[in-house]
C-alpha cells in the first residue's frame, strides 16, 4: 500500500475514534509552592473536545482519498 492509502485509513481509523470517545484528557502536574525542602504539587485534569463535524469530517475525506486511489 502507498503513502496516500495509509493516511487515508489514518484519517479514517482517527475520525472514528473521535466519534466514539469524543476527546481526550490528560493531567499536568505543577509545583503550587516550595517551602525548603517540602514542595507542594498540584495535579490538574484537562479535557480537550473534538467536534462532531471534525470526526465526521475526517470519516469522508479519508473514504475519498481511499476510494479516488483505487480508480486509478
Amino acid at each position: 500500500m502507498g503513502l496516500i492509502r495509509w493516511t487515508a485509513l489514518a484519517l479514517i481509523v482517527a475520525g472514528a475514534l473521535s466519534l466514539v470517545y469524543g476527546g481526550v484528557s490528560y493531567t499536568r502536574e505543577h509545583t503550587a509552592a516550595k517551602l525548603g525542602p517540602v514542595e507542594i504539587k498540584v495535579e490538574e485534569t484537562q479535557d480537550i473536545n473534538i467536534p462532531v463535524w471534525m470526526g465526521v469530517g475526517a470519516v469522508v475525506v479519508g473514504g475519498l482519498v481511499l476510494l479516488g486511489t483505487g480508480r486509478r
